[in-house]
C-alpha cells in the first residue's frame, strides 16, 4: 500500500538540521510584513532574466512511502552562463556581521530548491545565491556557491533519508487514524432533534470549502455535531490539523470531553490543547533567551527526543506537555507550538488563528486547506475588533524616555520625537477621523529600529521590561496601520494626564475574511447567533455562505417566560424602579424554593438592588458576583448552587459576565433567571463610532452597536435555565423595551407563550400553575 506524506522544504530542513538554542527574538508580524516588502523591492530590481516566486516540488520514494516535498524559491536567474537559484533573507542585523557560515539552514533551503530544479531540468550544475537584505537600508549582501548535480543529489538524499523515519511514523499514524475514523460510528443510538441536520450541513460545508453560520440552541449537541463530521472529512483527504477555536476555558473543556467520548468509541487522534504562555511557562518573568532561561538553552538539541517521547501518547494537553517538557528540559510553550505541526486536531483560543500579534505563523503566513470550527462564535465580534485594533499613549513614550535617556541617548531622542509629534496632534484638537495618522509612522519606526539595536546587546537594564512592552505595542500599532482602510477610524482622546491615539477596527468583517481565506472551510456556531444576517455580515460571511437556524430540542412547556412590561430600567429611571424590581425578584423567588440567578447590566445597578433586597427582604440568601473574582472564587460561586437546596439562593450576576454564559447548572441546581434590562452595552465613544458607521452603511447603527450585542447577552443568560430535556424553569424579563417589536423579533421561536405582566402580583399565580404541571 502506497503511503503518502507531504512536507515543505522549510519544515524538512528545520526538522532535520535545527540545533542549539531557542532564539525567540523580536521578529514580530510587522517585521514579517516588512520582510515580504523587502523581498518584493529586491525582486523588482532584478532584470528580465529573473523569475520571482517559483513553485517547486518533487516526490521522493522510499519503500512504500511517497514523500511530496514542496516549496517556493524566491527567484531564479537564467542566462547563457547558467541557472542561479536565489534565496532571499531579510534581516535587521548589521550586514557586516553576516558571513557565508551565518546559517546552515538558509543554505540548506536554497540547496533543496536547486536540487529540485536541477532534477526537473536535467542540469549538470547550478549556482546557489544567498542574498541578505537589510530591513531598514535595503542594502544587500550576496554569497554564491556552485554545485554539481551529484553534490546536490547527495545532500538532498541524505537530508530526506534522515526525515523519512519520522515521515514513515507519520504515515503509519495517519493510516491508523483514518482506519479508526472509518470505523467510528455516531456515539448515540439516534440523533437529537436538529443534530443530524447540523452534522450534514457541517460535512457539506467542509467538503465544498465554504462557510456555515449555524444557530444551534442548547441541547442539540453542537460540539459533537460539528466535531464528528469534521473528523469524517479527513477520510476524503482534507488537511490536518482541524482547528477548534474557543473564547473561554469552559468550551475548551467541552470539546476535550467530546473527543474523549469518541476515543472511548475507538477513535485514534493526536489532539493538542494550546495553553497561554503566561500559564504554562516554567520561568515566569524570565526573558525567553538562552542566557536567562535553561529551557531555551540547547532547546533544539533536545526537541527531537521530546517529540519522540510525546508521540507515544495521543492526548497532548497542558499536563502532559509540561510532564514531557520537564523530562527533556525544553520550553513547554514552544514545545506546544511545535506539536501543532504534528497534531490532527488543535483546540485553542481565537487568537492563535485571528490575532495578528500571536497567530500561528507556521500555518497562516501562507495558509492551507484547514478547517476552522468556531465555537460560541457570538464572542468573536468584540474579540475581532480588539485583535484588529491598536493604540499608543503619549505617557508611555515619556516614561520610557525618562528611564533610558542617560544610558541610551539616541533612543531617548527618538522617543522624544514621538512625544513631540503626539503633542502636535493634541494641539490640533482632532477627535475622530477616517484618515490614518501617517505623520506618526516614521518616528515610531525609528524607535523600533533603535530598540532592536539595544536588544541585540543582550544587556539587562532595569528599564528593559518597560522598553520591551512599548516596543511590542508600537509594532502592533504599525502592523495595524498596514491594514488601515475604510473599515477603520482613528480617534484621539485626551485625559488629564495622557493622550491616546487609537486605530479602531469598526467593522472587522474584511479582516476576518482575510484570515478565513488562509484556510479552506469555517463553521461558526453558537446558541445565540441572532439575528443570523447580522452575524454573517460582521463575521466575514460571503454570498456563498450557508446559514442554518435550528429550533430548540426541548419541550417548550418546560420553560415559563414572563415579561414585566411596566418597569423601566433606563439609566435615568433606575432609582424610581428599584423597589418594583426588588418586589418582582422576591415574588418569584418566594413562590418556590430553589436557586435563582438575577442578571444586571452593571455592578453599580447590581449593588443598588442588592442593598434594597437586604433591607426589604432580609430572609433571602444573596450571593453577589464581585469585581475581579479569581478562578477559585468563581468555582465557589457555582458550587453554592447545589441540587435539592434546603433554602432558596439568589445569585446576583453581571449580564455578559463569567456567569452569563458557558455554565451548566442542570436539574434543580437552577430554577430560574431574572434579566434586569435589555443589556445594552455602556454608552461610550467606541459604541457611538460603531453606531454612526453602520447607520451610514446600512441604516442599522443602533442595532449593530447596542441592540444586537445587548440582546445576545440577554439570550445567553436565559440559556442558563434549561440545559437538559428534564430541566424545568422560569425566566422573568424586566424592562418595558422587551415589548417592542424590534426586540420581540429576536426572541427564540420556542418562546410561544410569553406571559405579559400588568403588575408583580401576577407572578405567583402564574408560577403556581406552571410548577403544578
Amino acid at each position: 500500500m502506497d503511503k503518502k506524506q507531504r512536507v515543505s522544504v522549510r519544515n524538512l530542513v528545520e526538522f532535520v538540521l535545527r540545533q542549539g538554542d531557542l532564539q525567540t527574538g523580536f521578529r514580530s508580524a510587522t517585521r514579517l510584513v516588512e520582510g515580504t516588502h523587502a523581498h518584493q523591492i529586491l525582486q523588482r530590481q532584478r532584470g528580465e532574466d529573473y523569475q520571482p516566486e517559483v513553485t517547486l516540488q518533487t516526490i521522493y520514494h522510499q519503500g512504500e512511502l511517497s514523500l511530496e516535498i514542496h516549496g517556493r524559491a524566491d527567484g531564479i536567474f537564467r542566462s547563457e552562463s547558467g541557472v542561479v537559484v536565489e534565496e532571499i533573507k531579510s534581516t535587521s542585523l548589521e550586514l557586516d556581521l553576516i558571513d557565508p557560515s551565518y546559517s546552515i539552514l538558509h543554505w540548506a533551503q536554497a540547496q533543496c530548491y536547486a536540487y529540485i530544479l536541477a532534477s526537473h531540468e536535467e542540469l549538470a550544475q547550478i549556482e546557489v545565491q544567498l542574498t541578505y537584505i537589510h530591513l531598514e537600508t535595503h542594502e544587500t549582501k550576496e554569497f554564491k556557491k556552485l554545485f554539481s548535480y551529484e553534490e546536490l543529489a547527495s545532500f538532498f538524499t541524505d537530508l530526506v533519508e534522515r526525515y523519512c523515519a519520522w515521515a514513515n511514523r507519520l504515515s503509519a499514524w495517519a493510516q491508523l487514524r483514518n482506519e479508526s475514523i472509518a470505523q467510528l460510528e455516531f456515539p448515540y443510538p439516534s440523533y437529537r432533534k436538529g443534530q443530524r441536520e447540523l452534522v450534514v450541513a457541517v460535512y457539506k460545508t467542509i467538503k465544498e470549502g465554504k462557510r456555515l453560520y449555524a444557530q444551534a440552541p442548547t441541547g442539540i449537541g453542537k460540539t459533537l455535531g460539528t466535531i464528528f463530521p469534521a473528523l469524517k472529512t479527513l477520510l476524503e483527504g482534507e488537511e490536518t490539523p482541524i482547528f477548534y477555536l474557543t473564547a473561554k476555558t469552559i468550551t475548551r473543556t467541552v470539546a476535550e470531553s467530546t473527543l474523549s467520548m469518541l476515543e472511548h468509541q475507538g477513535l485514534s487522534l493526536k489532539r493538542l490543547t494550546l495553553t497561554a504562555k503566561d500559564k504554562i511557562c516554567f520561568n515566569p518573568g524570565c526573558d525567553c533567551t538562552p542566557e536567562d532561561c535553561s529551557f531555551a538553552k540547547g532547546y533544539y538539541d533536545r526537541l527531537g527526543s521530546g517529540l519522540a517521547d510525546i508521540f507515544q501518547a495521543n492526548v497532548w494537553n497542558r499536563e502532559h506537555i509540561e510532564l514531557i517538557a520537564r523530562a527533556h528540559a525544553i520550553c513547554p510553550f514552544e514545545f506546544s507550538l511545535e506539536l501543532s505541526n504534528w497534531a490532527d486536531f488543535v483546540i485553542c483560543d481565537y487568537n492563535y488563528v485571528f490575532d495578528p500579534r500571536v497567530f500561528l505563523k507556521r500555518f497562516f503566513l501562507e495558509g492551507g486547506a484547514y478547517t476552522f470550527l468556531i465555537d460560541e462564535a457570538h464572542n468573536l465580534v468584540d474579540r475581532a475588533r480588539e485583535m484588529f485594533s491598536a493604540e499608543i499613549n503619549k505617557e508611555d513614550f515619556l516614561q520610557v524616555k525618562n528611564l533610558v535617556q542617560e544610558e541610551e541617548p539616541v533612543l531617548g531622542k527618538r522617543l522624544q520625537t514621538v512625544n513631540k509629534n503626539l503633542l502636535k496632534l493634541k494641539k490640533q484638537g482632532l477627535e475622530v477621523t477616517g484618515d490614518a495618522p501617517t505623520s506618526l509612522y516614521s518616528s515610531l519606526e525609528r524607535v523600533v529600529n533603535e530598540a532592536e539595536k539595544i536588544f541585540k546587546k543582550e544587556e539587562n537594564s532595569p528599564w528593559k521590561e518597560k522598553l520591551t512592552e512599548l516596543y511590542f505595542n508600537i509594532q502592533a500599532f504599525l502592523r495595524t496601520a498596514e491594514s488601515y482602510d475604510e473599515h477603520y477610524l482613528t480617534y484621539f482622546q485626551s485625559t488629564e494626564q495622557d493622550y491616546r491615539v487609537k486605530l479602531f477596527c469598526v467593522d472587522p468583517a474584511k479582516r476576518l475574511s482575510e484570515v478565513l481565506n488562509k484556510g479552506r472551510a469555517a463553521i461558526f456556531f453558537s446558541a445565540t447567533l441572532s439575528p443570523l444576517e447580522y452575524f454573517i455580515k460582521i463575521l466575514g460571511g460571503e454570498k456563498t455562505s450557508y446559514k442554518l437556524q435550528l429550533a430548540s430540542p426541548f419541550p417548550p412547556h418546560n420553560l415559563c417566560v414572563m415579561l414585566q412590561k411596566h418597569i423601566s430600567t433606563k439609566y435615568n429611571q433606575r432609582s424610581m424602579s428599584l423597589d418594583a424590581i426588588v418586589e418582582a425578584i422576591a415574588k418569584l423567588v418566594l413562590s418556590r424554593r430553589g436557586n435563582y440567578l438575577v442578571y444586571f447590566p452593571s455592578y453599580e445597578y447590581l449593588e443598588r438592588v442588592q442593598e434594597r433586597l437586604r433591607m426589604l427582604h432580609p430572609e433571602l440568601k444573596l450571593l453577589p458576583q464581585t469585581y475581579g473574582m479569581t478562578e477559585e472564587n468563581r468555582e465557589e460561586f457555582l458550587e453554592a448552587f447545589r441540587a435539592d437546596p434546603q433554602e432558596s439562593l439568589v445569585g446576583l450576576a453581571l449580564l455578559g459576565g463569567v456567569f452569563g454564559e458557558g455554565i451548566d447548572l442542570t436539574g434543580n441546581r437552577l430554577s430560574g433567571a431574572i434579566i434586569v434590562s435589555v443589556g445594552l452595552p455602556q454608552l461610550g465613544l467606541e459604541r457611538d463610532l460603531i453606531r454612526n458607521y453602520f447607520q451610514e452603511y446600512n441604516r442599522q447603527g443602533f442595532e449593530y452597536a447596542y441592540m444586537y450585542p445587548g440582546m445576545n447577552k440577554v439570550l445567553q443568560a436565559c440559556g442558563r435555565v434549561i440545559r437538559t430535556e428534564q430541566d424545568r424553569g422560569v425566566i422573568l424579563l424586566i424592562d418595558e423595551r422587551f415589548t417592542r417589536l424590534t426586540y420581540k423579533r429576536l426572541f427564540p421561536k420556542d418562546w410561544k407563550d410569553v406571559h405579559y405582566l400588568q403588575d408583580n402580583n401576577q407572578i405567583q399565580p402564574i408560577l403556581e400553575g406552571f410548577w403544578r404541571e
